[in-house]
């Protein structure tokens, strides 16, 4: 017994030692530099087995690495290349679409709500963005706006009748707003109150990490054929509740035959014509209840935690800023006094508090990276590096928007680098808080109205305090989210 236990451990340092010798070789021959802590399981490996989020540990590499375009790490048997250079990041978030349009996930056929554009590829994924595009046009989104803004006064409503809530875990109510603005803006779903949204607990639950999803996570990423295998699935669990709701929706509003120019307004159009055709590829995808509901989850999704976060960050900047502070409540209060009513076009004139929403989504953007996997032999144009077919690439987000080269003093909230003067010195593929390049998220605009929407009336009638819980920042375990952990906001109401 004794004897096979010592040839098994025997033998698994040697395929240990095999594997990582052959992705050094293999990236010594593309003349890229290789990064041997990672030599074998990758960041992905030490996400599993530590307390820090993975954009932390990818920025390891980053910080070892200053001066290379790109730098290779193992992935088990899956070849993986972190792309540092702007310039190929570029290539490979636009220039080259072609060549780099897969996520880097694939999931199983049998899990339904993923079956949306976050995760689709190629032809299926081209026709469905450019059937889902026409919900966040100007257009839709001022006729939207009355309900954004509407929540965002019964927002702060619930914060005067509930003062408990101005300090009391602001970043879950600020989820709930979320969820139920979303709700009520984009899917027609409403309630008698903002904050007793039937969606919640799931939006909530779906992107919390835990070890059995971090596992599916890191399987799905580096082993896509053994994740199949095994028959693994993310959101099995959520299926019948939201596919059942969305069925409802959609059958009450062919009932109802009334336009509300949202999700649910064009579910009904789109499901009248029955399949959408590709005119330049012919590719053809027939509509289901199944697939318009995995867009209408994923756009909960996105459009719930990130968002909320969005706009705990901003507020903890100016809580931590209070000159900042006040030159926004005093833009807001000018807009405030000049205009009968506030509007879609007002909020897009607030300069000031739009210059601070960039800067905190520079410090903490939505996501830390992006991933990509190569879908045909190609070359980055800096450095000359061949990419094969199936190489799981990485690009960074959170290191650009801390490195000192390209921000200087990155560590210091200043919102004047986004003034119309200095704008135009920032690279778009040096500032990506959604993502960037041809699936940058869809729901951008969306997201930063409903945020710039509840800011105003959030600083109109309160000042804002944070506190830091020792000393530092510290981030919570995520698998491509930055959240602070140690940050705490104070919602103080502002003399009449």
């Amino acid at each position: 017994m004794i004897l096979k236990i010592l040839v098994l451990c025997i033998s698994l340092c040697a395929i240990y030692y095999l594997v990582r010798l052959y992705n050094e070789i293999y990236w010594r021959k593309r003349g890229v530099k290789f990064y041997k802590k990672y030599g074998v399981f990758g960041p992905l490996g030490e996400y599993l087995t530590t307390d820090r989020p993975l954009f932390d540990i990818i920025y390891d590499i980053y910080k070892a690495h200053p001066d290379e375009p790109a730098v290779g790490f193992g992935a088990l048997f899956t070849k993986a290349l972190y792309v540092k250079d702007p310039v190929n990041v570029q290539h490979v978030l636009n220039q080259d679409f072609n060549s780099f349009n897969h996520r880097g996930v694939e999931m199983n056929e049998e899990d339904h709500l993923a079956n949306n554009i976050l995760f689709m590829m190629g032809d299926r994924w081209k026709l469905m963005r450019q059937t889902m595009t026409p919900l966040f046009t100007s257009a839709k989104l001022k006729n939207m706006f009355y309900i954004i803004d509407r929540s965002a006064q019964d927002l702060v409503d619930y914060l005067k009748k509930n003062p408990g809530k101005m300090k009391d875990d602001v970043l879950n109510t600020l989820c709930t707003f979320s969820c139920a603005a979303t709700g009520a803006a984009v899917f027609g779903i409403g309630s008698d109150s903002i904050f007793k949204s039937p969606f919640l607990p799931m939006a909530m639950k779906v992107l919390k990490p835990t070890l059995k999803r971090n596992m599916k996570i890191v399987l799905c990423t580096v082993n896509t054929f053994l994740y199949k295998l095994l028959g693994l699935t993310l959101f099995k669990d959520y299926e019948e509740f939201f596919i059942t709701v969305i069925k409802q929706v959609i059958r009450k509003r062919e009932e109802e035959n009334v336009k509300k120019h949202d999700y649910a307004d064009l579910c009904v159009n789109l499901k009248r014509k029955g399949l959408l055709k590709d005119p330049d590829t012919g590719f053809e995808l027939q509509l289901t209840d199944e697939l318009l509901a995995a867009q209408a989850f994923v756009f909960f999704i996105a459009g719930v935690e990130p968002t909320a976060a969005s706009m705990f960050s901003t507020l903890v900047n100016l809580g931590l800023h209070p000159e900042i502070l006040k030159r926004a409540q005093e833009e807001i209060d000018n807009t405030f006094e000049r205009c009968n009513s506030i509007s879609f076009d007002t909020i897009q004139e607030l300069e000031y508090l739009d210059m601070v929403h960039c800067e905190s989504m520079r410090i903490y953007p939505s996501i830390g990276y992006l991933s990509r996997q190569c879908t045909n032999d190609t070359v980055l144009p800096v450095g000359n590096i061949k990419v094969d077919k199936g190489t799981l690439i990485f690009t960074p987000i959170f290191e650009y928007h801390h490195d000192p080269n390209i921000y200087p003093d990155p560590e210091v909230f200043n919102p004047e680098r986004f003034s119309s003067e200095n704008r135009t010195n920032i690279s778009d593929y040096t500032y990506m808080p959604f993502g960037r390049g041809k699936r940058l998220c869809i729901g951008t605009r969306y997201a930063s109205l409903q945020v710039k929407t509840v800011l105003f009336y959030l600083l109109r009638n309160f000042s804002v305090r944070t506190h830091v819980l020792g000393s530092g920042i510290k981030y919570s375990k995520q698998n491509v989210q930055v959240r602070a952990s140690n940050l705490r906001i104070e919602f103080i109401p502002r003399d009449s």
